[in-house]
């Protein structure tokens, strides 16, 4: 990355095993595509009055050339308040994955095409 990985943690105390996490999902990127511009990782808990549970938003932000801004924000919902942070982390770099492999694909033009099928006019 040209710009240096960004975290920022909002009511959620950083630890180390969670950043480390952060650190090595955002490397595996760079694996996909090596001209990542930056890449900034939001993770944060609400403050929604909630019952049980931890709930998380994870929200990652990456450019990529030419110019282009990938954005990912996942949170826990009710069925999955009881998902640890790395769960939600993970989910949210799965989902990035996905955009920055179709992001390189576009970018080297390995875009599958569709035939064109050929109607009649009688």
């Amino acid at each position: 990355m040209r710009i240096p990985l960004e975290m920022t943690f909002r009511n959620v105390p950083a630890n180390e095993s969670i950043e480390q996490f952060i650190r090595d999902k955002a490397a595996k990127l760079e694996d996909i595509h090596d001209g990542i511009v930056s890449c900034r990782v939001a993770v944060e808990r609400p403050h929604e009055h909630q019952q049980n549970g931890n709930p998380y938003r994870v929200r990652i932000n990456l450019r990529v050339p030419p110019g282009k801004e990938l954005v990912v924000r996942r949170e826990t919902t009710v069925g999955d308040l009881h998902d640890n942070l790395h769960a939600v982390v993970a989910d949210a770099f799965e989902a990035i994955r996905r955009q920055v492999q179709k992001a390189k694909d576009k970018l080297h033009g390995e875009v599958k095409t569709h035939a064109r099928s050929v109607e009649s006019t009688i």
